[in-house]
């Protein structure tokens, strides 16, 4: 087995690094071959120009996909969201590739988190339709009585701390990559 995870400063560690990621947790529960494409500031249309060489080149047997959030940031429309996470669901699947996707997770400033709620939804739907498996990244942040558990954020309001990349990893069922 071998794993892209293709995304953003999030998918990398940022500020920590990849070596407190939870692309580097997984990595070492699974004793595989990781790969860990996450750019800092990268959105979809980014992933997308990239994917032939960050993900195809590398002959891989499953993607983890995780994007979205710059994309929000930077005001991409939501068609334009969706769509790219389509093309790179579809070159992965016709190269044999397993795709699995990862919700974005949450963030503090609310005008940004509605727009992530709605994308997060769509991520469902057509994992659903296309039969992909999703890691609901964003459920590490809220508390059972859907609070965010904002104690995991660092003070951006975006990115995890240590213990938010932990509770990250902690979301992943590891039978997902039986398949």
């Amino acid at each position: 087995m071998k794993i892209v995870c293709l995304g953003d400063s999030i998918t990398w560690g940022f500020p920590h690094g990849p070596q407190d990621s939870w692309v580097d947790m997984l990595s070492r529960t699974l004793n595989v071959t990781i790969i860990n494409k996450g750019i800092n500031g990268d959105t979809t249309s980014g992933m997308l120009r990239r994917f032939p060489r960050a993900v195809l080149e590398q002959k891989p047997t499953h993607l983890i996909l995780m994007g979205g959030i710059n994309d929000v940031v930077q005001q991409e429309s939501y068609d334009r969201i969706t769509q790219n996470i389509m093309d790179m669901a579809a070159m992965a699947k016709a190269e044999g590739i397993t795709v699995i996707l990862g919700t974005p997770t949450a963030v503090e400033f609310q005008p940004w988190e509605r727009l992530l709620v709605r994308l997060r939804q769509w991520i469902y739907k057509y994992a659903a339709e296309q039969g992909i498996a999703v890691i609901d990244f964003s459920q590490a942040f809220y508390d059972q009585s859907g609070q965010l558990k904002t104690e995991l954020l660092l003070p951006d309001g975006g990115h995890p701390t240590r213990k938010g990349y932990k509770a990250m990893f902690e979301q992943i069922d590891l039978s997902i990559f039986d398949s």
